[in-house]
């Protein structure tokens, strides 16, 4: 996984250069800056839109009782999708707009489910109260917060 990233981070920015040059030379220097900003400045505000979205569907499901695991991963390609879009060039931006258009964001949510179905473990019987899913409690007695003194610390002892 290491040797990827460390890839990714040395190819993505050359490449990144050389689309730029190249859509530089077409339509001119000043332009495709002015594009890279334009795309940065209309992608934050798809993701703005798209996460406030996801927060509302988030907590209607919460609220229902469910635990939202479309959400959540589309909240998390929605949150990757930002940071792309944000990082200037034309390539991170073309990835950035797949992970915010709800069509092919779906089918990159299905492959992550489906890739990471059987690494995720989910614990506890029950998701909507809190008296399950959180462990067992164990009933160790009573205890009495006795301070010291006004500035000293507190001592926790047996209840009288």
């Amino acid at each position: 996984m290491f040797r990827i990233l460390a890839l990714l981070f040395l190819v993505v920015p050359i490449v990144e250069i050389y689309i730029i040059i190249q859509v530089g030379a077409a339509v001119g220097g000043w332009n495709a800056i002015a594009l890279i900003i334009l795309v940065s400045i209309v992608g934050a505000w798809m993701v703005r839109r798209e996460g406030l979205s996801l927060i509302g569907r988030i907590q209607s499901q919460l609220n229902e009782g469910s635990l939202p695991t479309k959400e959540l991963v589309d909240g998390l390609l929605v949150a990757m999708a930002g940071a792309l879009m944000l990082t200037p060039g034309f390539l991170t931006d073309a990835v950035g707009l797949l992970c915010l258009f709800p069509p092919s964001r779906a089918i990159i949510r299905t492959v992550l489910i489906a890739r990471f179905a059987g690494k995720v473990q989910v614990a506890g019987s029950g998701f909507g109260g809190f008296g399950s899913g959180f462990g067992d409690i164990v009933d160790v007695g009573e205890a009495t917060i006795r301070p010291e003194d006004d500035d000293g610390p507190i001592e926790l002892g047996p209840a009288d």
